[in-house]
């Protein structure tokens, strides 16, 4: 399963349907569908990760085998997919290596 995740994030990559970094996810006004955060992410960068959950008004997932790895940029922490049909199939085919953010209240 965690296969076809990073195949996917491939394809956004070749379609420039994703923003890495939060400079750039953070210059974006719309069009965003899902957010990822890498698990060794600071808690401050984890917290900026969650305000575009909110902004977007989109599903968070959380990489817990590296975003460095799946998206190949070092230094990597946070990225925004914009594309909704790619999207909606990497929220579909998450397994072991990736968790779906939930809020704690």
């Amino acid at each position: 399963m965690d296969d076809k995740v990073k195949t996917y994030i491939g394809f956004c990559l070749r379609a420039r349907k994703i923003a890495l970094g939060s400079g750039s996810v953070d210059l974006l006004k719309k069009g965003v569908y899902l957010v990822l955060v890498c698990s060794t992410a600071s808690e401050n960068t984890f917290k900026l990760a969650v305000k575009f959950k909110n902004r977007f008004n989109c599903p968070l997932i959380i990489c817990k085998s590296g975003l460095e790895n799946a998206v190949h940029r070092e230094g990597c922490k946070v990225a925004a997919i914009k594309d909704y049909q790619l999207a909606k199939a990497i929220c579909d085919n998450v397994g072991e290596d990736y968790e779906l953010f939930t809020e704690r209240s």
